[in-house]
């Protein structure tokens, strides 16, 4: 089943894990939506500079770390994901915290592992 994810720090960059996990889930089938502070394309998904609307995401995928998140927290808590994962280097308790409180399952992972071992 296709899990509609947003990639939240995006990048062109093929060495940046954000673009190898956006490549990863298309691998997988799984719909992308690309969000960064610059516009651009990685593979057949486009870059937006603007956060997006309520597009039924079922997953947010964070390549941000916890000081650039606060301003990305209402917008991800009023979309209402299923989960919201914290790579490696974006782990933040307090935005867990309160992404469990809004009954979002926050989750300490890597979106590259989960797709590799088959569990995302």
């Amino acid at each position: 089943m296709s899990k509609r994810t947003l990639v939240i720090g995006a990048s062109e960059n093929p060495a940046r894990y954000s673009n190898k996990a956006i490549l990863a889930l298309r691998r997988n089938e799984h719909e992308v939506v690309a969000l960064a502070k610059r516009k651009g394309l990685v593979d057949d998904v486009a870059i937006e500079t603007d956060f997006p609307g309520n597009d039924d995401i079922h997953t947010v995928t964070l390549y941000v770390g916890p000081q650039h998140q606060p301003e990305y927290y209402e917008d991800i808590i009023g979309m209402k994901p299923q989960r919201v994962i914290f790579n490696p280097g974006t782990e933040n308790p307090e935005f867990a915290e309160k992404l469990e409180a809004n009954g979002i399952q926050a989750e300490e992972a890597c979106t590259l592992v989960l797709l590799s071992i088959g569990n995302y």
